[in-house]
């Protein structure tokens, strides 16, 4: 089984000057150490103005320092939003690969549809459309990385006429591709589309196995992949405190993944925000005060990833033999401290980790060539875009080119000037 860490670079109130500064400072030095350790995986969300639960609204750029200061860990949007109200289709193909060559070839393409009001109506997307949206942008961000030219395209939700869109992707085709996933219907869809399922639900190890079985018998037999590569895994979310003393992994790291989960439905299901104003840290400990500790499990349980290196190795254990691929902590959370995290990554790295790394590499392997027919034949099923032939290519002239067939005795001297320089040029050009 991998490894990964989370990032939604939560904030809780009250804010004092310079706490983002150090929020985004100590979140990069934690992603050092976990290349340095071994992790496989950094993960970093998009949202905006989703106050203290999370304040990463430009993951690619949080992504690009990471790429500067690690060697070896994987990169990824966890996730990037797709609807075009958000980003423009051709720009996220261009900054995906582009954080692909400063990282010299090692981005996860996370993608997602959005589901808060706050982000929804702050963009003007609407909420009916959004999985539409989602499907149709996927699909043709992944034809912008590959295609060379890209035919254009006319849809639904946006439109562009032909254009090379550069730069492309270090890995090729493309990046894995990969899809949030909150229910079990997305992660069925995920393996219909031949996309990795990024889970953020917290489920037992038994629900796991069903969800995980009903992923690869889906690819196996249904899949038509929604991009030029498939990427068939499975990364489940989890909380994570790692200390010798159960109380104390308790106390440091219960806190913040409650608060995770509080500010998730604060924004997402039962809460009401005034922007600038809601004070979201505070409900949540009047809430736990009010209902005790033990009676927070109405968030959604889900806390087994705190606790001992053996208590871990028992959790992580149960989901690596219901067939999860990919475990992703969740250890910047609420006011977890920075020395702590660091603390419970450094103890995982080397009490847990290496048992479950030592047979990776022969694990994958094993499930390269089991899945290896099943891949060619989802392959047989996809229908490709259509190249285009060198004469189908429309070529345009540039806005000066178009000046420069104007009646040059309606232009300034200046002008003149300038648009004869031009139009000797065309002629040279017509000449070559």
């Amino acid at each position: 089984m991998q490894f990964g860490i989370f990032y939604e670079h939560q904030l809780p109130r009250p804010w004092t000057d310079g706490a983002e500064l150090r929020l985004y400072q100590e979140a990069l030095d934690q992603v050092e150490l976990a290349d340095r350790l071994g992790i496989d995986f950094a993960w970093e969300v998009e949202h905006h103005f989703l106050e203290e639960y999370s304040h990463s609204s430009a993951p690619e750029v949080f992504l690009a320092a990471a790429s500067q200061r690690t060697k070896n860990i994987r990169l990824g949007h966890g996730i990037k939003l797709m609807p075009p109200g958000y980003n423009a289709p051709a720009r996220i193909a261009e900054e995906v690969a582009t954080l692909d060559l400063v990282s010299n070839g090692r981005v996860e393409f996370g993608t997602g549809e959005s589901a808060s009001r706050a982000e929804l109506e702050g963009f003007n997307i609407n909420p009916g459309e959004r999985r539409a949206m989602w499907r149709e942008t996927i699909e043709q961000v992944a034809n912008m990385m590959v295609m060379n030219p890209y035919p254009g395209f006319q849809g639904k939700y946006f439109s562009m006429p032909v254009r090379n869109v550069v730069p492309k992707p270090v890995q090729k085709p493309h990046p894995p591709l990969w899809v949030a996933c909150s229910n079990r219907d997305t992660i069925h869809l995920a393996a219909q589309l031949g996309i990795g399922a990024l889970t953020f639900a917290f489920v037992d190890p038994a629900e796991a196995r069903k969800w995980v079985a009903d992923y690869y018998e889906t690819f196996k037999n249904e899949c038509v992949p929604i991009g030029h590569a498939v990427n068939p895994n499975v990364a489940m979310v989890t909380s994570f405190s790692c200390h010798e003393d159960p109380d104390e992994a308790f106390r440091r790291g219960f806190d913040g993944f409650k608060f995770f989960q509080f500010g998730l439905g604060h924004h997402y299901v039962f809460g009401t925000h005034q922007p600038g104003r809601t004070d979201i840290w505070k409900q949540y400990e009047a809430v736990k005060a009010a209902m005790g500790a033990e009676q927070l499990d109405f968030l959604g349980g889900g806390t087994d990833g705190i606790g001992t290196p053996a208590q871990l190795r028992n959790h992580l254990r149960r989901f690596e033999e219901a067939g999860v691929d990919q475990m992703v902590f969740i250890q910047q959370g609420g006011k977890n401290r920075h020395e702590h995290i660091c603390e419970s990554l450094e103890l995982f790295a080397s009490s847990v980790m290496p048992e479950f790394k030592e047979h990776e590499a022969k694990r994958l392997a094993r499930k390269a060539d089991e899945l290896a027919p099943y891949v060619e034949k989802a392959f047989a099923r996809k229908r490709y875009m259509k190249e285009l032939a060198d004469d189908e290519i429309a070529a345009y002239p540039a806005y000066g080119a178009m000046i420069a067939e104007v009646d040059v005795s309606t232009l300034d001297d200046a002008a003149r000037a300038r648009a004869e320089r031009w139009r000797k040029m065309r002629e040279i050009l017509a000449r070559v």
